[in-house]
């Protein structure tokens, strides 16, 4: 049997078990224009899985494949990858970052807009003027021998030179950049063939061009037409605009993309964070100050639609702290709840209390045409030098944002929110409204039907239906593929402790049976421990509690009781240092690291061998039941309730799917390769076979997950991680005692 064409962009000697049969898959699937939901477990090789088969359609039908994660880590595998690709099968690759981070002389995204349109009329400029400058001298030398009609069109000629000189002299005094001027003036060839000589990232990139004074985002968007693979990140797909001048650069239709998502399980909520819109009461009050500064006849309907909004922010968000409220308000945003189920929300109903004007949607457009016009002569200084800055009109933003928030607040899937905080500056209060999108598909669905197909791959994206259902997938081929690394090198135990409900969570006889659990684990294991808790204030409970144990402090509870050298425990936190907190834990011996299941080290983070040979999940860790959470609930039982689902769709999708998801990437941090070994550990009775009726959470893993699971008695924990890690050889001179 011939070998699948698509083989040749496979860079290695030999496929992964089950990598062969998932590139044919895709291939297939890529072939009759479905998308692809591809779950597969460490060591399935997901990324060249996917990325070979689409190589080849997209050489085959003319088609360029754009790779994206949301993950650092994972992006810079991908340039390995590509880099190993274009040794076997030349492929032209570009790594693609924002601007913000390729910027040479440190500006915004509108202020580098402004310069490089006035550079590049500049230079087109100096262009004319030196092409007349030629033709005139040629019409002299003609009017000389006598031709009438060379001087003639010689004076036409100075005339258009004088113009344009007078042109020039303004561009002395504008703001312009040099480097995109560089760029347009030099020749930029040897550039273009460096670029593609091998697989460069955007910091290749920025050092090259920063050498020669020239702008590398800019030549790096000239250089993405027709190439065969760009990396980049979310935003660059997810984000509408964004993702329309992204593919013009490209210079390819929507339907000559393939796109291929890695980490697929974090669409959902990357998505909903791009469609969410928000306006603060600071962007109000400096929009305030610009009208006021204006002469213009609509300045006066802006001023009504804005203030009587702004006022209205500061009302609705005051009666509901009440007297006193404010003053326990912190640096944190925190929401206060205004939706009502039978009205308008509270901050719009109190808009329309305080609103004067002579009608809501034709004042708000006449503040929109005013704000375009302001923006439009913020552009005009910068560009002509009058200003060193490019400012934004805030009566543009505040003035679209209230357009948005009347016309679309009360649509389904709309949750109107709004935030308090404290300014860490002045210590003063202030608010902000949100449009928070609650189904996320609205982004998504558009930019899956556009292009020519899709393949979605996480180690966790069962169940598939919710996955199509949440992202509006329609024509999708589907395929799981669990670990292929031999099962004897891991064990995956239910721990039957106490149900650690949220209510329960501050019992003592609980507290001492998660700390004594933890103890064990980290006793037992040779190596480092991970430890994930439902929340960083979890993690800090455990972690005193055990730090007296670990030679790291005084002990609470039991721990003292059962002094024994656990080794250093590290603590992780909302302001932590992830990578730095990462580097300590991996290069100690022996040592834990207590952390939250919703912080960025559950995921995208390798800790191979004894970097991390345990870890356990405590409780099922449930994310904050806010209103947010409830008003997406209630959107999913909506859109969904017609699915025969045992539960309500509104829990399913919103919380149950992505906590377990959260679980499972939490577990896959241990056995990265296929001579690794570990213990994984789900520390809570909802884990285990025990009936615990709706509360159960075993029935939520895929059914090959579950096999895996072995339901042990806490006590007997120990003595189970002992047997398992002496069959491995793995501890260094004698075992712990139990």
């Amino acid at each position: 049997m011939s070998e699948s064409p698509h083989l040749r962009f496979f860079p290695y000697e030999e496929p992964y078990p089950n990598q062969r049969e998932a590139m044919d898959r895709v291939a297939n699937a890529l072939d009759r224009g479905q998308d692809v939901l591809f779950e597969g477990a460490p060591g399935t090789g997901k990324t060249l899985s996917a990325l070979v088969p689409a190589l080849e359609h997209a050489r085959e039908h003319d088609r360029t494949v754009v790779i994206t994660t949301n993950v650092h880590q994972q992006m810079r595998q991908f340039v390995e990858d590509a880099r190993a690709i274009t040794r076997e099968e030349p492929i032209r690759a570009v790594v693609f970052k924002g601007k913000s981070s390729m910027c040479h002389i440190d500006v915004d995204y509108q202020e580098c807009q402004t310069l490089r349109d006035t550079t590049r009329e500049m230079v087109e400029t100096e262009s004319e003027v030196r092409e007349l400058e030629s033709r005139q001298r040629e019409l002299l030398a003609e009017s000389r021998e006598g031709d009438t009609g060379a001087a003639e069109a010689r004076e036409s000629v100075m005339d258009e030179l004088d113009e344009l000189e007078a042109e020039m002299e303004e561009y002395d005094a504008a703001n312009v950049c040099e480097h995109y001027r560089n760029n347009l003036t030099r020749d930029t060839d040897d550039f273009f063939g460096w670029l593609f000589e091998d697989v460069r990232t955007p910091d290749d990139v920025y050092e090259y061009a920063d050498e020669r004074a020239l702008c590398g985002y800019e030549l790096l968007k000239k250089g993405m037409e027709g190439v065969d693979l760009v990396v980049c990140n979310y935003h660059h797909l997810l984000d509408p605009n964004i993702r329309e001048q992204f593919f013009r650069w490209i210079d390819r239709d929507p339907s000559e993309i393939i796109t291929v998502f890695d980490e697929a399980h974090n669409i959902e909520d990357a998505a909903r964070d791009h469609a969410t819109r928000t306006l603060t009461e600071n962007t109000l009050d400096a929009a305030l100050d610009e009208v006021a500064d204006s002469d213009d006849s609509r300045a006066e309907p802006a001023e009504n639609v804005l203030r009587a909004f702004r006022d209205a922010l500061v009302e609705t968000y005051e009666d509901a702290l009440g007297f006193g409220g404010s003053e326990s308000v912190t640096e944190n945003w925190e929401d206060i709840a205004v939706a009502n189920d039978d009205r308008r929300d509270d901050l719009t109903l109190a808009f329309l209390r305080n609103y004067e004007g002579t009608g809501i949607d034709a004042e708000t457009e006449l503040a929109v045409q005013l704000g375009q016009a302001i923006d439009e002569e913020y552009e005009r200084r910068y560009r002509d030098g009058e200003a060193t800055t490019r400012s934004e009109s805030q009566t543009l933003a505040a003035a679209r944002f209230v357009s948005t928030w009347m016309d679309e607040g009360a649509e389904f899937g709309q949750y109107p929110v709004l935030s308090v905080r404290r300014d860490g500056g002045t210590d003063e209060v202030y608010g902000r409204a949100e449009l928070y999108t609650c189904i996320p598909r609205s982004v998504t669905s558009e930019l899956f039907d556009e292009v020519a197909a899709s393949v979605l791959m996480s180690a966790t994206l069962r169940p598939f239906d919710v996955t199509e259902d949440v992202l509006g997938l329609e024509d999708v081929a589907s395929m799981a593929y669990e670990m292929g690394y031999p099962e004897a090198n891991r064990r995956t135990f239910a721990a039957d402790v106490p149900p650690l409900f949220a209510a329960d969570r501050n019992d003592p006889e609980t507290q001492e049976a998660v700390s004594s659990l933890l103890r064990d684990a980290i006793r037992f294991t040779p190596g480092n421990t991970l430890a994930f808790f439902p929340s960083y204030a979890e993690a800090e409970r455990y972690h005193e509690r055990l730090a007296g144990a670990s030679g790291g402090g005084s002990a609470a509870g039991g721990a003292a009781a059962d002094a024994v050298d656990l080794g250093p425990i590290h603590l992780d936190g909302p302001g932590e240092d992830e990578e730095r907190l990462r580097s300590e834990f991996v290069e100690s011996d022996g040592a834990a690291l207590f952390t939250s299941l919703w912080g960025t080290l559950g995921e995208g983070v390798s800790f191979d061998g004894d970097d991390a040979r345990t870890v356990v999940v405590v409780g099922v860790p449930y994310p904050h039941l806010s209103d947010r959470t409830e008003a997406v609930q209630d959107a999913y039982d909506r859109a969904f309730a017609d699915r025969d689902r045992a539960r309500d769709p509104g829990w399913t999708y919103a919380v149950e799917v992505p906590t377990i998801r959260k679980t499972r990437q939490a577990l896959g941090r241990v056995i990265r390769g296929p001579d690794d070994y570990g213990v994984r550990i789900l520390a809570d009775r909802r884990y285990t076979t025990a009936d615990m009726g709706k509360y159960s959470v075993r029935s939520a893993f895929p059914p090959e997950e579950r096999e895996e699971l072995l339901d042990v008695d806490p006590a007997k924990l120990k003595f189970a991680m002992l047997n398992f890690y002496q069959d491995h050889d793995a501890y260094d001179g004698p075992p712990p005692s139990p």
